[in-house]
């Protein structure tokens, strides 16, 4: 096994007080678990910060035992309770037996809550995640500040299972259906619960003002142990429900995850047997499947992966922040679906006014619609006040007349991808901004460079590559062209981060890094099918790495017409690593349908059956290869992507492998599970093969090697 040196644990204290209850009912013992650093340092537990805390609760327990002590609360610093297990610490395990006393020792210092002999409450005051989320469950009761925004056990997208009681005390707290969300669905999307959200879902039993929350909370404990506040608790689901339930989600997770990674089906397991089983049994199957998850590949994949996205909040390459322009008014060349989510995006996220511009009127006043959709359905599912969404609204206005662009410091194009349009549209507005206005492009494969050739001042161009939905995808590829200044590049770095997105420097080669090869993956499955391999083996056949959905699903997701257009202007860029496909061209052509809707919630949707007959008559000549099996297609594809990305490292496309890895999981879904792509082509054995060696450096996502 491949593993790398962990750092020191920063151990996480916990710290005892005494505070006088309200109406003499007693005194309350208020244990903080502080890390002693800032808030941008979450808190977490390595085994020194739980054999802390474990001293701690039963030092408390002891004093509850002499009569001393009414109740029993605990909290964190500034912003977070705690943010649960140190993956570092969890990553370096060696050995089975390490990672079972990890999962016992979180069982032993919660369980001291449990049985402390005197009500418990959690006073959530900030983020709590995986363990952490895990020790406010394992209190009687919970508060939460207004504000908090992270509630989450995310461990089954880390290639784990909540494994200090989570998966046990979840399903028996909020029933075996919400519960299944929590564990399982939110994970997977990534989505974790606001305070409001987990006092809907029962996760919390109260949310309190944060100016003053925790005096709020603790007279609310009082009013707890005096009676005057009862906390009702729901029944436990009948055995009927609670089996229907499991058996539905197992064949979700059947139809969707096709066995990529063993933590969804382990923490189904244990929440399946949590109706009937003990205390003592449930937490032992939890330690067992802990243990087991720490020592596999995906976990330790997921622990590289989440490092990446981390560290991906610190840019490589990026200029000194210091020569990015003030960006104070935006302009955004285009009113189409692009256009409209760019365009939201800014005015809310940078504050700043907004104006669209595009040919006609009409088209002008569809993508103003389209803004005040979008801000109403905010403002409708409570994401936004009504007061900002005004604002917002009032601050995005459009116009045909190219003056308007005037006074702007920064203006993005987001128009059809065609690079002589691109280049008028640079030409245009270079006549009419400032001589330090940035222009951006939102291209997604075309050259940057010989889009700003001919301007005056190609050094103001800058790539800004947005993905589709633009509020929803966290990354943003920063294409420097040959020409491309610090300033303007700094700028795109600084409106990115403002943006909230995950920049990632990409020199300015065709496709850049997610398009280049999400591309390359679809053209290699057409191939297939042009050889003869029946569209529906395939659309399978990369269930096995557990991908957000399959290729014709994700064809019909972009359009068949865009990814046909991309994949022929990297064929021209690239050669013929990137097939031709008459197939596709006739499926664009004929406009047909490619998937049909998913047959039940929760199932992925099913290539329509004509796309086989559309493939099947497009067919020039005899096929020029033979039909493949899934596996044999599933080959083909990692074959081609593992070519393709010793090219883009040759090329210099992102500085690092990492780089990579980072796009991927970020621009193109991929799952944690399998580290991004690299990770998985090392370990499978893919990158010696193909290119005589491992992309990764030894050590660097501690994957065992073949």
């Amino acid at each position: 096994m491949s593993t790398s040196t962990p750092r020191p644990e920063r151990v996480t204290h916990a710290h005892a007080r005494d505070v006088r209850l309200p109406g003499g009912l007693g005194t309350l013992v208020l244990v903080t678990v502080d890390n002693g650093l800032d808030h941008t340092k979450p808190t977490t537990f390595g085994p020194q910060g739980i054999a802390e805390l474990t001293a701690t609760l039963t030092a408390v327990r002891e004093r509850v035992a002499a009569g001393e002590v009414a109740a029993v609360a605990v909290t964190g610093k500034p912003y977070y309770l705690a943010a649960g297990a140190d993956l570092t610490q969890v990553a370096s395990v060696t050995t089975r037996e390490q990672a079972l006393e990890l999962g016992r020792g979180g069982h032993a210092a919660y369980r001291l809550l449990n049985d402390m002999g005197v009500p418990t409450f959690a006073f959530v005051n900030g983020a709590a995640l995986g363990g952490g989320l895990e020790l406010a469950l394992a209190c009687d009761y919970r508060t939460a500040a207004a504000d908090v925004r992270a509630l989450a056990l995310p461990e089954t997208g880390l290639g784990l299972v909540p494994g200090w009681g989570g998966a046990y005390r979840v399903p028996r707290l909020v029933g075996i259906e919400k519960a299944l969300e929590v564990v399982l669905t939110r994970p997977a999307a990534n989505k974790p619960y606001t305070a409001a959200q987990a006092a809907q879902a029962g996760l919390v039993d109260v949310v309190l003002d944060p100016a003053d929350f925790l005096e709020e909370s603790v007279r609310w404990a009082a009013r707890v142990l005096d009676g005057s506040v009862v906390v009702e608790r729901r029944p436990l689901d009948d055995a009927g429900t609670w089996e229907a339930v499991v058996s539905a989600a197992r064949e979700r997770l059947g139809a969707t995850v096709h066995g990529s990674r063993p933590a969804p089906y382990r923490a189904l397991d244990l929440m399946a047997a949590a109706r009937d089983a003990d205390v003592d049994a449930a937490y032992a199957a939890e330690d067992e499947a802990l243990a087991d998850l720490i020592m596999s590949d995906e976990m330790r994949a997921s622990v590289y992966a989440f490092g990446l996205v981390q560290g991906g909040k610190r840019p490589e390459g990026a200029p000194d922040p210091s020569l990015a322009q003030p960006v104070t008014r935006v302009g955004v060349v285009g009113a189409g679906l692009m256009a409209s989510q760019i365009a939201l995006l800014f005015a809310q996220r940078l504050g700043v006014p907004v104006v669209m511009r595009d040919l006609d009127q009409a088209r002008v006043d569809h993508g103003l619609a389209a803004v005040r959709q979008q801000v109403e359905r905010l403002v409708s599912t409570g994401r936004m006040t009504p007061d900002a969404g005004a604002r917002i609204t009032a601050s995005v206005t459009g116009s045909t007349e190219l003056s308007v662009f005037t006074g702007c410091d920064l203006v993005i194009e987001a128009v059809t991808e065609v690079l002589d349009l691109k280049k008028r549209v640079f030409a245009e507005l270079e006549q009419v901004v400032g001589p330090d206005t940035v222009l951006a492009t939102n291209t997604s494969a075309l050259s940057v460079t010989r889009m700003a050739a001919d301007l005056e001042h190609p050094e103001r161009v800058v790539g800004l590559h947005f993905f589709n939905p633009v509020a929803a995808m966290p990354l943003v590829e920063v294409v420097r062209a040959e020409r491309t200044s610090d300033a303007a590049l700094a700028t795109g770095f600084a409106v990115a981060q403002k943006l909230r997105k995950t920049a990632v420097l990409v020199a300015d080669r065709p496709g850049f890094v997610v398009n280049r090869l999400l591309v390359l993956l679809l053209g290699k499955i057409v191939e297939a099918v042009e050889n003869g391999t029946p569209v529906d083996v395939a659309d399978r056949a990369l269930d096995p790495l557990g991908l957000p959905m399959p290729p014709f699903e994700l064809f019909d997701l972009v359009g068949p017409a865009v990814g046909l257009h991309v994949l022929t202007s990297l064929r021209e860029d690239l050669g013929d690593r990137f097939p031709r496909s008459p197939g596709l061209e006739k499926l664009v052509a004929d406009g047909t349908t490619v998937v049909r809707p998913a047959p039940a919630k929760g199932l992925p949707k099913r290539v329509d059956p004509a796309v086989q007959a559309v493939f099947d008559s497009a067919r020039e000549t005899p096929a020029a290869g033979a039909p493949l099996d899934e596996a044999g297609v599933l080959d083909a594809v990692l074959t081609a992507l593992t070519v393709e990305i010793g090219h883009m490292l040759d090329e210099g496309v992102v500085a690092t492998t990492q780089q990579v890895d980072l796009c991927m999981i970020l621009g193109a879904g991929w799952g944690f599970h399998l580290g991004g792509i690299t990770p998985y082509l090392d370990r499978t054995g893919y990158s010696e093969r193909v290119l005589g060696r491992r992309l990764l450096p030894d050590g660097v996502a501690n994957v065992p090697g073949r």
